[in-house]
């Protein structure tokens, strides 16, 4: 039933909103220039925080014209790997004992005499 009210209602094909009564924040050309030489020109609006750098077409950082000193670089983290969060768990002992371990059970899953090594 529900299907048939709405059917040829144009619902969501119209908008209700409209442009009346809505002024657009003034705004201001920033220009950044590559050091390939590329000039870019961007409107912000003046409420909003420019940023000193923006990608170039060309993949490389273009720099705000006289956006006065740099920002300080925020300090970067140590990627931690899966071994560093395991040695936080672990000691390199614990760790070649659980090793040993589990390759006695393959050994023996396979068949292997446990005392046989393989040698690299």
């Amino acid at each position: 039933m529900a299907e048939r009210s709405l059917r040829g209602s144009r619902l969501g094909a119209l908008s209700m909103e409209t442009d009346e009564n809505v002024v657009p924040s003034e705004r201001q050309i920033t220009t950044y220039l590559c050091p390939q030489g590329h000039k870019i020109e961007l409107p912000f609006s003046i409420e909003a925080e420019i940023p000193h750098v923006w990608e170039c077409r060309c993949g490389e950082e273009a720099k705000l014209q006289g956006g006065g000193p740099e920002p300080e670089a925020k300090p970067v983290k140590h990627v931690r790997t899966h071994w560093d969060m395991l040695l936080e768990r672990r000691s390199i002992p614990e760790l070649e004992e659980l090793l040993e371990e589990r390759l006695t059970l393959l050994r023996a899953s396979r068949g292997e005499k446990p005392g046989k090594k393989k040698s690299a």
